[in-house]
């Protein structure tokens, strides 16, 4: 059986989830939806040289135009959403009334949280609607719910994550592989973590630590930051003592960017200089977008788990490890590849029937070990020890 998907947005991470589709999910057509039609076509195009093919097309639209949008997902199997997340609970919806599966890329718990409110409508239309997918949260939430079940019981599970230019180049040693306001997002305010048994919030930036990977990646700093968890957090609650997440970088890149949270860049409200209103936000957003927008597409990602807990009766340790690289072949990026991919793989398992309907979060949709073996299809090495 074959089956018809989409991906409304056709940029970096939506045209991985294209070609994904096209590779593993049995397409017979591969709609990309997007209100720019030079960049849609464009990505369409590349997409079926890449997979020398013809079922990749393009349809403009905008994500704001309901109807349209019900009118393409009615003949839609399954969709990616690779919008910013504020679009995501709107598309929850036109999927529900379009009888479409929906997974998206996320980034805002709160946003995730009222589109799982929606479970029953999904499960009266036989769908499935997985949010926040992706790299970082997404496939580390998966690596994570497969760690559980090396264990009789987990005490203590550390999570770690990276996005990160093969050759960082001075002061800012950071490329940016993803949208900036995410990034930002991530590093503002505070975390939703397990503590002593407990959700807790912790503040970013909390929690510095050293990390020695493989070389030729060396070392690397570690900081507490938000949203990379999902709603992950309370569904473990009282369940395990300890849960972090921590984002990985190169030494330095810390200190510069906590500094320009304190000074307030990362704030969303509007202050008035000589007359005029501006968001700090924006301000930090339009200078610091060029200093790292990617000199090249050569970067690397990487996802640790470490776990401590209980087996057979005695103390256990486990970790898993991930480290992937630019592909030539291809032009995908790593980031590309671990979170175009994550929320593809969600989707063709929806589109195939193989995964929980009704409105779920990551760790409760596919088991972690299957999203493992997907990956290693995609010739992704995840090693386990433990």
């Amino acid at each position: 059986m074959s089956f018809t998907y989409a991906v409304i947005g056709s940029g970096r991470q939506g045209a991985a989830a294209a070609y994904d589709f096209i590779k593993f999910g049995n397409a017979k057509k591969v709609l990309l939806v997007d209100s720019n039609g030079k960049n849609a076509k464009s990505v369409a195009e590349r997409i079926n040289r890449l997979t020398d093919s013809e079922l990749c097309s393009y349809i403009i639209a905008d994500v704001n135009d309901e109807s349209l949008l019900i009118s393409i997902l009615s003949e839609v199997d399954s969709f990616v959403s690779a919008v910013p997340y504020k679009f995501n609970y709107g598309l929850t919806k036109a999927a529900i009334e379009a009888g479409s599966s929906m997974t998206d890329l996320g980034g805002n718990t709160s946003i995730v949280k009222e589109q799982l409110k929606l479970d029953e409508q999904a499960k009266d239309k036989d769908i499935s609607i997985v949010p926040d997918c992706g790299m970082d949260p997404g496939l580390n939430i998966s690596l994570i719910t497969y760690m559980l079940e090396l264990f009789d019981k987990v005490e203590e599970i550390k999570s770690y994550g990276a996005g990160l230019p093969q050759n960082p180049v001075p002061p800012w040693n950071y490329e940016l592989f993803f949208n900036l306001n995410g990034l930002t997002n991530e590093y503002y305010g505070k975390a939703i973590l397990i503590k002593d048994g407990k959700v807790t919030e912790i503040p970013c930036f909390d929690g510095f630590e050293e990390l020695i990977l493989p070389e030729p990646i060396g070392k690397l700093e570690a900081v507490v930051t938000a949203g990379g968890l999902s709603t992950l957090p309370w569904s473990l609650e009282g369940k395990v003592k300890t849960l972090t997440n921590k984002t990985l970088r190169y030494p330095g890149h810390w200190a510069q960017f906590k500094s320009f949270a304190q000074l307030g860049l990362f704030d969303e409200t509007p202050i008035e200089i000589n007359g005029c209103k501006i968001a700090p936000r924006d301000f930090y957003h339009t200078l610091i977008g060029p200093k790292i927008s990617p000199r090249s597409e050569k970067d690397f990602g990487i996802i640790r788990i470490d776990a401590a807990g209980i087996k057979n009766g005695k103390p256990h340790k486990a970790q898993i490890e991930l480290i992937d690289y630019y592909d030539k072949e291809t032009g995908f990026t790593s980031m590309q590849k671990l979170t175009g991919w994550h929320a593809s793989i969600i989707a063709i398992l929806a589109a195939e029937g193989k995964i929980v309907r009704g409105a779920v979060p990551v760790h409760k949709a596919v088991p972690g070990l299957e999203i493992i073996n997907e990956f290693r299809k995609r010739g992704i090495a995840i090693d386990v020890q433990g």
